[in-house]
């Protein structure tokens, strides 16, 4: 038994190692710092002129404290294209918020009262909305959880419903990201 426990903890430790070694290729930037971590690609198939429209529809919630991974996707999508040579101009994304993921975009007062430790989420929203991301939030969600507008981050709106938002975004040539 201790031999299989062994070879338990040593297959988990090698592991771990290796995709610690593995992440040590990704880093932030170049345009968003301290978020959107990417790994560099030799010769990407990206053409520089192209132009992305993208939606990425967030339902689940970060654990308590932390940022919430589908977020950062968008601060890495950002800079992994810009890395990639796109022009920052030519990347316009949205993120829609439902679900109990809606309460990662709260203002830390309201936050703290349902989680009792401060949003990791504010600065990341508010850096991705300087880069011109819009972030809606479902009405149907908003009702749900009783939220209300002042106790959103500053620059979040409130859509109908995330359904509402999607089907706005699709007519204005969004396309939805799948991840």
């Amino acid at each position: 038994m201790k031999r299989y426990c062994f070879a338990i903890f040593a297959c988990a430790l090698i592991s771990f190692t290796s995709q610690a070694r593995q992440m040590s290729n990704f880093d932030d930037g170049p345009l968003i710092q301290k978020y959107g971590k990417h790994a560099p690609v030799a010769k990407p198939h990206v053409d520089e002129s192209s132009k992305f429209k993208v939606a990425f529809d967030v339902a689940a919630a970060a654990k308590a404290g932390e940022i919430n991974k589908r977020f950062d996707s968008l601060a890495r999508f950002i800079n992994m294209h810009v890395a990639a040579g796109v022009a920052k101009e030519n990347i316009e994304l949205a993120l829609v918020v439902h679900g109990r993921a809606a309460l990662d975009l709260l203002k830390n007062e309201s936050y703290q009262r349902v989680n009792s430790t401060n949003n990791a989420n504010i600065e990341l929203l508010n850096v991705l909305m300087k880069n011109q991301v819009s972030v809606v939030l479902c009405g149907q969600t908003a009702n749900a959880y009783e939220i209300q507008q002042n106790q959103l981050v500053d620059g979040v709106r409130i859509e109908l419903s995330a359904m509402t938002a999607h089907a706005l975004l699709q007519q204005q040539g969004y396309t939805v990201n799948p991840f």
